[in-house]
């Protein structure tokens, strides 16, 4: 009799947990399909490398596009010739970065006169956000070289993963990283050329 009543209990609870799962594969069904007139969302795939196969040391060997679709890997552009390096990494979406990269844009000239560096502006935009990259870069006018890390590998070789940007990276002649900044406030352009012309 006892033996019976734990049966049929477990019958039950199998019964309702077996109900649950139903209506979670009904209410999953439902919410992955899309309103009359819409697609389904787009997932994006992450397409980093992992980590450990990454050269985290400058110049770092991550594949970088230009605005052109033309395909570089960091190594061949990053040149050890004895100037130190800046890179500063935005996205598309990010106001501050723009302002930021138009506050350079416009001292740019002056600052090449009065110093020799490397400038690059990378951006970390996930892949599908290549057109707007592109036309952000043939649009803009910038004096300095932009590229796309289009599989987001920056983030795992640079102090503090990227995490919230702008961000300015400033590397002594021998790929060493001396100046970090995160966000822009204006002057902090200003900021980044004393740095500049310490090294």
């Amino acid at each position: 009799m006892h033996e019976s009543k734990n049966l049929s209990t477990v019958l039950h609870m199998n019964s309702i947990l077996s109900f649950s799962l139903f209506l979670m594969t009904v209410q999953f069904s439902f919410s992955q399909t899309p309103a009359p007139g819409k697609q389904n969302p787009v997932l994006y795939r992450e397409t980093a490398r992992l980590e450990d196969k990454i050269q985290k040391t400058f110049p770092y060997d991550i594949k970088l596009k230009n605005a052109d679709g033309k395909e570089f890997v960091s190594s061949s552009l990053f040149k050890q010739n004895g100037k130190p390096t800046v890179l500063l990494f935005w996205l598309t979406t990010c106001g501050p970065c723009k302002m930021e990269m138009e506050a350079i844009k416009n001292k740019y000239e002056s600052w090449s006169k009065e110093s020799k560096f490397n400038f690059f502006a990378i951006s970390t935009d996930w892949s599908h956000n290549t057109e707007k990259f592109v036309e952000r870069v043939k649009t803009s006018g910038w004096p300095f070289a932009a590229y796309h890390d289009f599989n987001q590998e920056f983030k795992y070789v640079m102090p503090g993963g990227l995490n919230g940007l702008p961000q300015v990276f400033v590397l002594n002649k021998k790929g060493e990283v001396v100046f970090h900044k995160r966000k822009y406030m204006p002057g902090d352009e200003d900021k980044l050329f004393e740095e500049i012309k310490k090294l």
